[in-house]
């Protein structure tokens, strides 16, 4: 049996081995059939094997490519978020560190851990209402700012107009009337700057007076001298700011004595004598004649004294006659007919505020029936600019072009920069549809005007800007003069959607001011932006618009409040009054009917609640 088995045995292997040894030559010879075309033509099911094969493993190849694509760009977003965020913490740091106070970013205990979770649903109530420390800190630099202007303006041009930093002293471009100390009155008050305040009112009550053998602008000395006057009065109630604020009226009311009623640009405060200057071929200027309303308006509603009044709305009822389809007006009007003396349109210089102030009207009057044709206009205009609204190549900016005639022209001011914030104000009140265009379009604008100014090495914009196609912007005139426009309209457009890139780009621009303007004794503008070569001359509009501006894009919205208070065109902020039983404005009065009496009506309604908190710091 053994022998049997181990035959079998012996028998197995020497048949395995001999299978073995026919094997390997077959297996040797057909390898590289595999790779021969008509061995897959003999077997289509392997054919198909392989093409799935090839096919699934392209699939997977390439969606692994693309993954790890996306999770590059995911990373460099995340890498450059994390970069912003660690340039806030600095700043946040800086700012905790002046105040004496630290923060913990982590390895927090676990009962304060414990505490928040269970306050969370109690927080979310108030937390609208806390701010976060780098917008506190932002606004902290705004105001030191401010005091830094100030400081400089006290110590080298105390009483003078304007401050030439540079030279240290003091220049008067606006005959000796304080400008720097009226402009910036309101931005002191609001600020909480209440030493610097009181020092300016009483220059004021003491040494402002007007009987000046001096050819005031109408339109400056409205917009900076009364309007901030009536500003001051209203954050106050001090009597003296609306006396002073009656002066300086009547003595520009006779630049509207003319035969249509539409003012001359310039007035002489001693005389009375006024005139338009020759570079304007003898014409009123549309910026200057449509920019008086809400200081006027303003003046009889707290006085009620309807002849200022009347005065700057038979303005509006004159071009009410002469208002083209598309609501443009050209910027020449003759005072003598009422009629047009050029073609050109532009919502930069010398067109651009007339039509901010049929919409600032309408709101001044709280948006009552008395005011429906100031908005009604406004609209109108509003159809007209989409008409001008144009975009760059190859980034697509949306800019407002001029117009000669029918002919347009790729060019649009800094100056023109104010109609973003305008068209956010005036989303309320208008159609869903209309209110989303006037939207969109405010965010394309304020987009535009954000690149007026980091598109420069210095990062502040130039006064306009040309459009060429495939170059997009380029600056035309290259000085900057510490304009607010671009500020302006951040500070409305975040307001009205609340997003955070608009303080953002507000800080950028604040920065380069920082950089380039400030000097040890004040704010300077630049001859030239491309250079940064500097020049003498901190504006008055400088503390009164851009700095105010800022400190408001940094505030919150319960600081002078939209729905209570309305910025005139050199932002100073007056009390809205409701406008009721009275005629409705810009229609012909029945003869021998007298609105004052509705006036002083609400005047006295109008003083019972002015005095407010405009929420300074």
């Amino acid at each position: 049996m053994w022998s049997v088995k181990e035959s079998e045995r012996g028998s197995g292997v020497v048949a395995g081995q001999e299978d073995c040894i026919m094997a390997r030559p077959r297996a040797a010879s057909s390898w590289p059939r595999v790779l021969h075309p008509s061995y897959y033509l003999r077997r289509p099911r392997r054919l198909l094997v392989l093409v799935v094969f090839f096919v699934g493993t392209t699939f997977l190849l390439w969606d692994r490519h693309n993954l790890i694509q996306n999770h590059e760009s995911t990373l460099a977003k995340i890498n450059e978020q994390k970069e912003k965020l660690t340039h806030k913490l600095e700043e946040l740091a800086k700012y905790l560190k002046g105040e004496g106070k630290t923060f913990q970013l982590d390895g927090e205990d676990e009962s304060s851990s414990k505490t928040a979770q269970q306050g969370k649903s109690e927080q979310e109530g108030v937390e609208k209402e806390i701010e976060d420390p780098i917008t506190e800190y932002r606004r902290s630099q705004v105001k030191a700012a401010m005091q830094h202007a100030w400081s400089s303006y006290e110590k080298y041009a105390w009483g003078f107009d304007e401050l030439q930093p540079q030279s240290r002293r003091g220049v008067n471009h606006f005959g000796g009337l304080g400008a720097t100390i009226i402009d910036s009155l309101d931005t002191l008050y609001i600020m909480g700057l209440q030493t610097e305040f009181n020092k300016a009112r009483d220059w004021v009550a003491e040494n402002l007076h007007f009987n000046k053998n001096y050819d005031a602008s109408v339109f400056e000395t409205t917009i900076r001298v009364l309007g901030g006057l009536l500003s001051a009065y209203d954050l106050t109630a001090e009597k003296m700011f609306l006396t002073k604020a009656k002066e300086i009226a009547d003595r520009l009311l006779p630049a509207w004595d003319t035969r249509t009623g539409i003012p001359y640009t310039t007035i002489n405060l001693d005389s009375g004598r006024a005139h338009n200057p020759g570079w304007t071929g003898g014409s009123s200027v549309l910026a200057d004649l449509g920019t008086e309303q809400v200081e006027f308006i303003g003046l009889s509603q707290r006085t009620g004294d309807p002849k200022y009044k009347q005065k700057v709305e038979n303005v509006i009822k004159q071009l009410r006659k002469i208002f083209p389809k598309d609501g443009l007006l050209p910027i020449y009007i003759s005072a003598d007919n009422g009629q047009p003396t050029t073609g050109k349109i532009t919502f930069g210089a010398m067109g651009d505020s007339f039509y901010e102030y049929l919409l600032k009207v309408w709101i001044q009057g709280n948006k009552t029936e008395v005011v429906k044709h100031y908005r009604e206009m406004w609209e109108q205009s509003m159809e007209g600019i989409m008409g001008l609204v144009s975009k760059s190549t190859p980034s697509g900016y949306t800019f407002l072009a001029e117009r000669s005639g029918s002919t347009l022209y790729n060019k649009m001011d800094e100056l023109a920069c104010f109609a973003p914030g305008m068209l956010a104000l005036g989303t309320e009140g208008a159609p869903p549809e209309k209110a989303e265009k006037y939207l969109t379009l405010a965010k394309e604008l304020t987009r535009t005007c954000y690149n007026f100014y980091m598109s420069t090495p210095t990062k502040l914009a130039g006064e306009n800007y040309q459009f060429y196609d495939g170059q997009d912007m380029q600056v035309g005139t290259p000085w900057n003069i510490l304009r607010p426009e671009t500020v302006e309209s951040l500070m409305y457009v975040w307001r009205k959607t609340g997003d955070s890139k608009y303080r953002d780009w507000g800080w950028d621009i604040f920065q380069a001011f920082e950089k380039q303007s400030r000097t040890p004794t004040g704010y300077v503008g630049l001859r030239n932006v491309r250079t940064g070569e500097k020049d003498d001359m901190m504006q008055s509009f400088f503390v009164a618009e851009t700095l105010k501006y800022f400190y408001l894009l940094y505030s919150p919205s319960s600081v002078i409040p939209l729905d209570k208070w309305v910025f005139n065109t050199e932002a100073h902020p007056l009390r809205i009054i409701p406008r009721v039983d009275e005629p409705i404005s810009l229609e012909d009065t029945p003869e021998g009917k007298d609105s004052s009496m509705q006036i002083k009506s609400g005047s006295t309604q109008y003083l019972r609640q002015r005095r407010i908190n405009p929420g300074g710091r």
